[in-house]
């Protein structure tokens, strides 16, 4: 990514404030108080509404201007891993990016897996990292680190502006609104701007310098609705149109599939139009309360006979990839027309099965072609996955309905039907992710998150507790793992008033490995060496030492129960429930079963 060279501008005897003040006269804490309240101040009014701050000395000239401009929601966290993935969490919930800050050292190293998360996942973020001045790096300075480029080809833009000076007063608005505006735009993601200060740290800002004009776009600040903002030339949608009118297909709704209401209403009413269905994830957008919305495919996909009958001729996969390994296979073997469409330009084809990759905007995209084409897949189409879909559910009800303890796929279901409509699921990875995408069922107006840019279970609370700061009811469906990962996601939970509840599957140790060949493979004793992982952990204590109200439940009755309640009372709240990871495989194997023995003879 391209390096900015500190700022240059007038000569240093030359006022640039306005103020009748030599350059020469005015303290330096002073200076870096007015050029870090300029920051401030423009980003504001950018859209800037929350910081996040890691306590730490030589940050202080950035986070006073956070903390004084009372137009800033000021987050404090003492560890950076957990701050990073809490400002991870506001952008994801938000469509903005989150200041985080945090002073020199391996502090800054810290944030380095959320600018991951956030560069693959496309999510805006402001990072700001505080550092030694010039002479203090490669002299053995405490607390002093190589911090340039520090996050690699994972921002993008780096940002070395040097020591403030008052001579470049007039670039400082500049550098706010460069670093802000390349958070946002056709590939939103982490910015990256290194900020040295020299001491002493705590000074008085002067005048500000000038504001500029005001930015065309969303008054709020947030990243545009997609990436590109144009649909596919004339000529190829021609082609297009020709291609799929008649046709059999689906739409395959991935991770960021819909970002607004207008997008899901868009996709909905192509696959409608063609006559196909949208298999969708519950973090695509499109997993609503509509006929054609598909959630049992997994279930319905590891029966041949059905996957065999229902072999489409287009495959429309719009977002992310889902985590089906039954779907992904479904898609690679059926000889049909694989077309990836991914507003960022970022469509994932890891299996090198896709025809043809657009970056387009997916509301437009799915506009044009629906004018484009004027004739239906045959009716059995549709209604043959309908029918399959009606028969799956009620299937997988029933085997859920006689599990009297927990199963984690019950849990799932529970979950999303008891959360508020207008409220906010985060998705740990591994099993949660799984259980949500292939037993759920469709919700209209909820809104599901999860990291699913790197796919990593690291910061996954921190990420719940940053959208939880948004306001809406919101809860997290986390294992055992992934929770001890982020136990300082924790800290200071009770004080930051979020309606936060988080459940965690405790299975004791690492269930998705016993879906793997190893399980089968390996003796028990290496097997839970290397892949089961018992830890042996009280995580109701844990919840106790953070002060959060914690239950234990190990029935479904209990979870429902103590879903209820904890949406009722408000505030963070955690609830462990108590699974066996035998049984849980049991439980899935017999959920599978259940659904083949369904749609048997469906296809005759």
């Amino acid at each position: 990514m391209a390096q900015q060279q500190p700022l240059g501008g007038p000569k240093a005897d030359t006022p640039v404030t306005g103020a009748d003040v030599p350059v020469a006269d005015v303290p330096g804490a002073d200076v870096a108080a007015t050029y870090c309240a300029t920051l401030i101040d423009e980003w504001v009014r950018l859209g800037l509404t929350d910081a996040v701050i890691c306590p730490g000395s030589r940050s202080t000239p950035m986070a006073l201007a956070a903390a004084q401009d009372a137009r800033v929601r000021v987050h404090v966290h003492h560890d950076e891993r957990s701050a990073s993935f809490m400002a991870l969490g506001l952008g994801l919930a938000t469509g903005r990016a989150a200041m985080l800050l945090c002073t020199s050292g391996t502090a800054a190293a810290q944030f380095h897996a959320a600018v991951i998360e956030a560069h693959q996942a496309f999510v805006p973020l402001l990072v700001l990292t505080a550092d030694r001045p010039p002479e203090l790096h490669g002299v053995g300075a405490p607390q002093t680190i190589d911090q340039r480029d520090l996050y690699g080809s994972a921002v993008r833009w780096y940002c070395e502006p040097g020591v403030p000076a008052l001579a470049g007063a007039p670039w400082w608005r500049d550098l706010a609104r460069d670093s802000w505006l390349r958070t946002l735009g056709e590939h939103p993601g982490p910015v990256h701007v290194n900020l040295a200060f020299r001491e002493p740290l705590i000074g008085v800002a002067g005048e500000l310098p000038a504001q500029r004009e005001p930015l065309p776009g969303p008054s709020d600040g947030s990243t545009p609705t997609t990436g590109a903002q144009w649909g596919v030339p004339d000529e190829e949608l021609a082609r297009l149109g020709v291609a799929i009118s008649g046709r059999t297909g689906v739409i395959i709704a991935g991770v960021r599939a819909a970002r607004t209401p207008s997008e899901v209403e868009a996709i909905h009413a192509l696959a409608q139009h063609l006559g196909w269905i949208v298999i969708a994830d519950p973090a695509s957008g499109c997993r609503i309360e509509q006929e054609g919305t598909i959630t049992a495919f997994d279930a319905l996909l590891r029966s041949e006979e059905f996957a065999a009958a229902q072999q489409p001729e287009v495959i429309l996969r719009l977002g992310g990839l889902l985590s089906s390994k039954a779907l992904n296979a479904w898609v690679t073997g059926a000889p049909a027309l694989k077309i990836g469409i991914d507003p960022f330009g970022s469509v994932p084809d890891p299996d090198a099965v896709l025809n043809q990759k657009l970056p387009v905007d997916i509301e437009t995209f799915c506009n044009q072609l629906r004018s484009v084409v004027d004739h239906q897949a045959p009716a059995a189409w549709r209604s043959g996955w309908i029918t399959a879909e009606r028969l799956a559910v009620r299937a997988m009800n029933a085997v859920l309905a006689q599990q009297l303890v927990a199963s984690e796929p019950g849990v799932a279901v529970d979950l999303f039907t008891l959360l508020d409509a207008d409220g906010i699921l985060v998705l740990s990875s591994s099993m949660p992710v799984r259980d949500a995408e292939w037993y759920s069922p469709p919700r209209s107006g909820l809104r599901v998150l999860c990291n699913r840019g790197a796919n990593g279970i690291d910061g996954v609370t921190s990420t719940a507790v940053g959208a939880a700061l948004m306001g809406a009811p919101t809860a997290l469906l986390i294992g055992d793992i992934a929770f001890l990962h982020d136990t300082n996601g924790l800290i200071g939970l009770m004080q930051r008033q979020v309606n936060l509840v988080i459940l965690v599957i405790d299975n004791d140790g690492g269930g998705i490995f016993s879906f793997l060949p190893a399980h089968e493979l390996l003796e028990t004793q290496r097997f839970e060496q290397l892949y089961g992982t018992p830890h042996r952990v009280d995580l109701v204590k844990i919840a106790e030492a953070h002060h959060i109200p914690a239950e234990r439940v190990t029935t479904r009755t209990g979870v429902q129960a103590a879903i209820a309640g904890a949406l009722t009372r408000g505030g963070p709240r955690i609830i462990i429930v108590g699974t066996d990871r035998e049984q849980n495989l049991t439980v899935h194997q017999q959920l599978n079963l259940a659904v083949s023995q369904a749609i048997q003879g469906l296809q005759q």
